[in-house]
Order: C-alpha cells, then sequence, then structure tokens
C-alpha cells in the first residue's frame, strides 16, 4: 500500500492508494507517524481519492492519526472520499474529530 507524503509549508499531505486493510494498515501508520514526527504539521491532510478498498482498518488508521497530529496542536483533515467511505467514516464518528473537505471527493 503505497502512501505518497508530501510537506506543503507547516501542512503535511498523506495521498493513499490502493487497499487499505488489516496487512498494510501497519505500514502506512509507521510512514505516516514517521512524518509527523519529523514535521509536526499544523495540519495533516489524509488524501483517499486513490484508495480503492478500505475495510475497519482504514478507520483505526484516520483515528490514530488524529491522536498523532493533535499531540504536536494539529488539526486532520480528509478529503477524496467516495460516496460510502464518507459514510462509514461518519457512522464511526469521525466528522466530529476532522474535517472532511469537498476538493477531489469521488462520486462512485
Amino acid at each position: 500500500m503505497p502512501v505518497a507524503i508530501e510537506y506543503l509549508d507547516e501542512n503535511l499531505r498523506a495521498a493513499l492508494s490502493g487497499e487499505i486493510d488489516h496487512h498494510s494498515a501497519k505500514e502506512l501508520r509507521a510512514q505516516i507517524d514517521d512524518a509527523i514526527t519529523r514535521a509536526v504539521p499544523q495540519k495533516l491532510v489524509m488524501d483517499f481519492s486513490a484508495v480503492t478498498f478500505m475495510d475497519s482498518s482504514g478507520i483505526g488508521l484516520v483515528m490514530g492519526r488524529y491522536k498523532q497530529v493533535a499531540v504536536y496542536g494539529g488539526t486532520l483533515s480528509i478529503t477524496g472520499l467516495g460516496v460510502q467511505q464518507r459514510k462509514v467514516m461518519r457512522l464511526a464518528g469521525l466528522d466530529k474529530l476532522c474535517s472532511f473537505e469537498e476538493t477531489g471527493e469521488k462520486t462512485e
């Protein structure tokens, strides 16, 4: 599961792609957490526009990154969600922890 990490001013963008499941989530957590520790961003943007599948591990990935960035006083934003992904994340209560950006949203 690849993740492209990009530093933009005081923000960090993690563009996820492929499938997010139990096996891939561990590596994603490590890569994103390492980038958060090094960059100490004011805002982490997780881009799901190239994610083709996500199970409950995706919810855990988002929740953990929210906690990680909050340690440094930062915020989390999610972009590129498909309709079903957005629905699942809202049902999990993630809309209370982070913002959902409309830019790049998939319609699936």
